[in-house]
């Protein structure tokens, strides 16, 4: 396999420094899929030449000052329209060549985003599997006959595997959640309709979304930006609220937490001891723990295949089966055929049920801001599968099915590995529009800094602040959740991420009138120094005369070194309070980590 070709992080740095052009960008994306291992990850790509001259008319023409995306490689679902480019749905006699691009899609190119091709999936995107597809059976990346998890197998794959930095997928029972999770990647489901599904091949129209795979946290919350919007064409597009409950940090969550007699592994030792353990992490992060029952959830989850919505999958595929039976695998076919059972009264009598549960779920979010459950209970390979394709499928679905139908948001992130190998994950869970809260949470708990609000303007620039705007590193108490963060977000500042400092610094821990110590970071020789965590905020830059002016002596705002080699304004002290009355938290590596350590 050719290199990995990177995250966004990276290639926004390759491109800030010069080492990289998008040119050069293509030529390495072509080589990634020369190479690869013969998985049939995706069902059609952009013609070699016709990348080369997207790759050099962004060269040409675009700034990566002004496009959030610049120069990023991306993959599409095969049901999602591309203009010129065959969707089939993992069909190929059902498909047609669109004429344009999908809202979602055109909205990523419009941010300097690169097209790579179309990727495999379950077809009609019905299953869990990845392995329901004329086009061959995806395996997840970490081999051993695992399935890579379905319908969004291909997009999985190809992001985890690093053939492209970003992928989008679908999700109406997991599709979304359940391939992020059997490969190691990251998984966003959004708000239903924060993402136009208009030019999207139904499953089931009233729940279905477009979804986002990426490497880490921070790379699907920037995809999201660029690519949400409402459309006249998407009649189940939601803009976000006028009036919502702002997103929480971590510190400050109520989590809910699955009873144990709720939870099922299938005799899965190895999910549940992993899960066991992230709960722990997650107690630690949050304001807050507390039992949550999972019935109404799996009630809900249980109306998409056992109920009256099954027939909704068949609405808009009836005509097709009809006519061309043979054209759909006998496994897709079975599931689609089973929405005739049901009719008009049962179609009511499932929605009154699912109000009721929508009910009871609704109480819940009134005692919990989030809930953490396994995004599988166990997974399987593909001659597991193959034994049971549907029982087994609706196995790996159990976590994942109840969320549309409920109205909620989720963020799945790896978790692992089993004791014997196999990958492991969790997702978190919210009410709608709690998509920031969920991936802030998301992101501590991989242990890096929360991204930036899900619901805010997309930044001016991925690589830096606007003309109006400026980057300030912070190092201590103005950190997300600390004592004097308020001083940043009164003045209006966004968190950004988490980076380090160059390795030229060093932290100390002065004594403050409070008790509480205050950090103080200090520039030494490049052969004392260490690298030490810091956030990066963007503030206003008319705001930063009122913040300046609140910093107490010993510290002052100055120009920080970032380990990318970037400077921004930051928090310094000056050397002359590095004395022997105060105490050398260097090693620790930053204020958060010196704060854990010393509670333990």
């Amino acid at each position: 396999m050719s290199e990995r070709i990177g995250s966004l992080a990276e290639l926004r740095s390759a491109y800030r420094e010069g080492g990289l052009t998008p040119a050069a960008l293509a030529e390495r994306v072509l080589a990634g899929l020369a190479g690869r291992d013969g998985a049939p990850v995706w069902i059609s790509t952009v013609p070699a030449d016709r990348l080369r001259a997207n790759a050099a008319a962004l060269g040409r023409d675009g700034d990566p000052a002004t496009l959030p995306l610049y120069g990023i490689p991306f993959a599409v679902k095969d049901n999602i329209d591309v203009a010129g480019m065959v969707t089939t749905a993992g069909c190929p006699d059902f498909g047609y060549e669109a004429s344009t691009d999908a809202p979602v899609v055109r909205r990523l190119l419009d941010a300097g985003a690169l097209l790579v091709g179309k990727t495999n999936l379950d077809q009609f995107a019905t299953g869990l599997t990845g392995a329901r597809s004329p086009y061959g059976s995806c395996e997840s990346v970490f081999g051993g006959g695992l399935v890579s998890g379905g319908s969004s197998s291909g997009s999985a794959v190809a992001v985890a595997s690093g053939q492209v930095s970003f992928a989008l997928g679908t999700d109406t029972a997991g599709s979304g959640r359940v391939p992020a999770a059997l490969n190691g990647i990251v998984g966003v489901k959004p708000t239903r309709g924060l993402l136009s599904t208009a030019g999207v091949v139904p499953a089931c129209r009233s729940l279905d979304c477009v979804s986002v795979f990426a490497a880490d946290v921070a790379d699907a919350v920037d995809v999201l930006h660029a690519a949400r919007g409402v459309t006249a064409a998407d009649p189940w597009g939601r803009p976000l609220p006028a009036e919502r409950v702002p997103a929480r940090l971590p510190g400050t969550l109520r989590l809910g937490v699955p009873r144990a007699a709720d939870l099922e592994f299938f005799g899965d030792t190895g999910q549940r001891d992993r899960f066991a353990a992230s709960v722990g992490r997650l107690r630690d992060l949050v304001g807050h723990a507390q039992p949550v029952p999972l019935g109404p959830f799996f009630e809900a989850g249980d109306l998409l295949y056992q109920g009256p919505w099954v027939a909704e999958r068949l609405t808009g595929l009836d005509d097709f089966l009809r006519e061309r039976p043979e054209a759909v695998l006998p496994v897709t076919r079975a599931v689609l055929e089973t929405g005739r059972r049901y009719d008009a009264v049962d179609a009511f009598r499932g929605r009154h049920r699912l109000r009721e549960l929508r009910a009871r779920v609704d109480r819940v979010w009134r005692e919990v801001d989030a809930l953490v459950v396994p995004t599988v209970g166990t997974t399987f390979t593909l001659a597991e599968i193959a034994e049971d394709p549907i029982g087994r499928n609706a196995m790996l679905g159990r976590y994942t099915q109840f969320a549309n139908l409920l109205d909620l948001a989720c963020v799945t992130v790896p978790n692992g590995f089993t004791a014997a190998g196999r990958p492991a994950s969790l997702t978190l869970v919210g009410p709608a529009f709690s998509d920031t809260t969920l991936a802030r949470l998301a992101a501590a708990l991989a242990g890096g800094a929360a991204p930036g609000p899900a619901d805010a303007a997309p930044p001016a620039t991925a690589a830096g602040p606007g003309p109006a705007d400026l980057l300030v590193a912070v190092v201590g108490r103005h950190l997300a959740g600390e004592s004097r963060n308020g001083e940043l977000t009164d003045r209006g500042a966004t968190l950004v991420g988490a980076t380090r400092t160059a390795p030229c610094y060093r932290l100390y821990r002065m004594d403050s009138p409070d008790g509480e110590g205050l950090p103080g970071l200090v520039r030494v020789e490049a052969a004392r120094g260490h690298r030490i965590d810091v956030e990066l905020w963007r503030l206003p830059a008319s705001a930063v005369g009122g913040l300046l002016a609140g910093v107490p002596a010993p510290l002052s705002l100055g120009w920080v070194r970032l380990d990318d080699g970037r400077a921004v304004l930051g928090f310094l002290c000056e050397a002359y309070a590095a004395g022997p009355d105060a105490e050398d938290i260097s090693a620790a590596g930053g204020w958060r980590a010196y704060r854990s350590a010393a509670r333990r």
